[in-house]
């Protein structure tokens, strides 16, 4: 996806959120992040984009010792939506003054600055929604928007365990999971740079850890029928699933095969 699509999408994502939680009483709970209210969801999102922001304005080549950034956070929560909206041109401006292509730190799987765009992109999203979720807000996502996102999450899932040490023990024997958009041909997978144009995700996993496949490895795969668990949906019910935002068992998603292999998937997963 184009990095401008990026930009532009963080803009309006974190103005979508301000717009849902403004008025709001800070003390709401937020049920799909369990013990955060409406101002620690807000506090999290103006936060972590400050934090981002540093990163690309350093372009850092190791990873940071600190997290600590100039928040200029106010001293009230009923504040926290108008400082969010006030650092939106100050995001907008040092995405739009950074090479996408510079070499830089990450914790995932790209080396390069889009891939702190891509990762604030996707954090604001699904944080919008939490927003809509704990205000009773109706959500929608982009479906284009969302199959990026369901591939940013898998292509990085295996760098995750740097902060979620339950990743690293995802294992399995062979068991293939498939991920699916709605409407997506059988047999596809994923390729080495995005999601290919079935929407389609395979990941297999294996005695020593997990991976993401790519379209000719899943294409080969020669697991057995009975090792094999589809998930097919929308690719917006997708990523929330993904992100623990959704259950599997809702009538949003058709599974086939071992449901086993899911549970041990969500139970390494969530972070």
């Amino acid at each position: 996806m184009p990095y401008t699509t990026y930009r532009q999408a963080i803009e309006r994502e974190t103005a979508r959120l301000v717009e849902v939680v403004r008025g709001v009483d800070p003390a709401t709970p937020v049920p799909s992040c369990p013990g955060w209210t409406v101002a620690d969801l807000t506090r999290h999102v103006g936060s972590l984009q400050r934090w981002f922001s540093a990163l690309l304005s350093r372009l850092v080549q190791e990873p940071p010792r600190s997290r600590e950034v100039e928040l200029g956070l106010p001293d009230s929560a009923q504040e926290y939506p108008r400082w969010v909206e006030a650092g939106i041109p100050r995001v907008a401006a040092v995405l739009e003054a950074t090479d996408p292509l510079a070499p830089m730190w990450a914790w995932g799987a790209d080396q390069h600055a889009r891939f702190w765009a891509r990762r604030m992109l996707f954090e604001t999203l699904v944080h919008r929604v939490d927003a809509e979720l704990s205000t009773g807000h109706a959500s929608s996502l982009d479906p284009e928007l969302a199959a990026d996102g369901v591939d940013e999450f898998l292509v990085n899932l295996p760098q995750a365990h740097l902060f979620a040490p339950a990743v690293a023990e995802l294992k399995g024997d062979g068991e293939t999971l498939v991920f699916q958009c709605a409407g997506a041909a059988t047999g596809g997978g994923a390729d080495e740079t995005g999601p290919d144009a079935g929407g389609e995700w395979w990941v297999r996993l294996d005695a020593d850890g997990f991976r993401l496949l790519d379209r000719a490895a899943a294409a080969a795969d020669t697991a057995s029928p009975d090792a094999r668990t589809t998930v097919r949906g929308e690719a917006a019910d997708l990523l929330l699933l993904l992100y623990g935002r959704r259950s599997y068992q809702d009538s949003a998603f058709e599974v086939t095969g071992p449901p086993a292999t899911l549970d041990r998937w969500f139970a390494h997963t969530a972070f």
